[in-house]
C-alpha cells in the first residue's frame, strides 16, 4: 500500500476557495497512491474558533463544497482519499462537528467520523463543537483503516475499539491533526505509541504554518507496527510524505510477539 500524507500549509492570507482549489490540485497530482491523507479542518484552521460557524458545510457532508471538490479530485487522481476535516452543521439546532469525510476512487463518500475528544479545557473547539460517539473504520481493499482525529492521539482506549471493530479491526490508523508546535514532541510520542501498542501502521498527518497564529508542528510521519517512522517531514512547511506499506507486517508483527492475546481488560 502506498501512502501520501499531504501537509498543508494554512494561510490566513489565502482564501478558503483558493485553498480548496490548490488542495485539490495535489490531491490530482498522487495519482498511483492507495491512499492519500489530508490534516484536520485544513480549510478553516483548526485554531480559526471565529470562523467555525462561517465556514460551517451542511449536515449532509456529501454536499458541502469541500466534498464536492475532494470527491472530484479523488475520481481524477484514481486514489482512496481520506480527506481531513471539515466543520460540519449538525442537524440539530446549532450543532457543529470536527467531520471527517472518506472517498473511494470512484468519488464515492464512503465514510464520516466525527471527532470523539476535543481540545480546549472548556474553550475553543471543546466549546464550540458537539462530540461525536462511534468509532469508524473503514475497509480499503489493502488494510482496514481505523480513523482518529488529532486530539484523539491521546486516548488509547479509542484505538483500542478501532483494533478490536468488528468484522475485522484496523490495521492502518489515520490521524489528521492541527497539532501545534509546542506540542510537536508528544505528537511525534503519542503516534509511535499508538503504533506500538496495537501493532498497526500509524499515518499521521499534519499541517504546516499556523492556525490563528498557532505555529503548526507539521512533522507528518509514517509509522510501522513496531513504532519505526518509516518516512516523516523535517519541519513544518508545506510537504508530501510518502512510503509504501507492507501491511502483511501487521499480522506478522501480532504473530510472532502475540502482546495482544494477553490482554486481561
Amino acid at each position: 500500500m502506498r501512502a501520501s500524507l499531504l501537509q498543508i500549509q494554512v494561510d490566513p492570507h489565502e482564501s478558503v476557495d483558493s485553498r480548496r482549489e490548490r488542495v485539490a490540485s495535489l490531491v490530482r497530482d498522487q495519482a498511483g497512491a492507495d491512499l492519500v491523507v489530508l490534516p484536520e479542518l485544513w480549510t478553516v484552521g483548526a485554531f480559526a474558533f471565529e470562523r467555525f460557524a462561517t465556514e460551517a458545510e451542511e449536515a449532509d457532508p456529501a454536499t458541502g463544497p469541500t466534498a464536492l471538490a475532494m470527491s472530484a479530485a479523488a475520481r481524477d487522481a484514481g486514489v482512496w482519499l481520506h480527506a481531513g476535516s471539515v466543520v460540519e452543521k449538525g442537524h440539530e439546532a446549532g450543532a457543529l462537528y470536527n467531520t471527517s469525510l472518506v472517498f473511494s476512487p470512484s468519488g464515492e463518500l464512503v465514510a464520516t467520523y466525527r471527532k470523539i475528544h476535543r481540545f480546549g479545557f472548556d474553550r475553543g473547539e471543546a466549546t464550540l463543537l458537539a462530540a461525536g460517539t462511534t468509532p469508524v473504520t473503514v475497509p480499503h481493499p489493502q488494510a482496514t483503516l481505523g480513523l482518529a482525529t488529532c486530539y484523539d492521539l491521546r486516548f488509547p482506549e479509542l484505538f483500542r475499539a478501532l483494533v478490536d471493530a468488528e468484522p475485522e479491526g484496523a490495521r492502518v490508523l489515520v490521524v489528521p491533526a492541527g497539532w501545534p508546535a509546542k506540542r510537536a514532541g508528544h505528537w511525534t510520542l503519542f503516534a509511535r505509541t499508538r503504533a506500538v501498542e496495537n501493532q498497526c501502521f500509524v499515518l499521521a498527518c499534519g499541517t504546516a504554518g499556523s492556525h490563528a497564529g498557532v505555529a503548526q508542528a507539521g512533522r507528518s510521519a509514517i509509522i510501522d507496527p513496531w513504532g519505526e517512522i518509516l518516512a516523516q517531514s523535517e519541519d513544518n512547511a508545506e510537504t508530501v510524505v510518502t512510503a509504501d506499506l507492507d501491511v502483511s507486517q501487521v499480522d506478522k508483527v501480532r504473530e510472532t510477539f502475540p502482546v495482544l492475546k494477553d490482554r486481561v481488560l
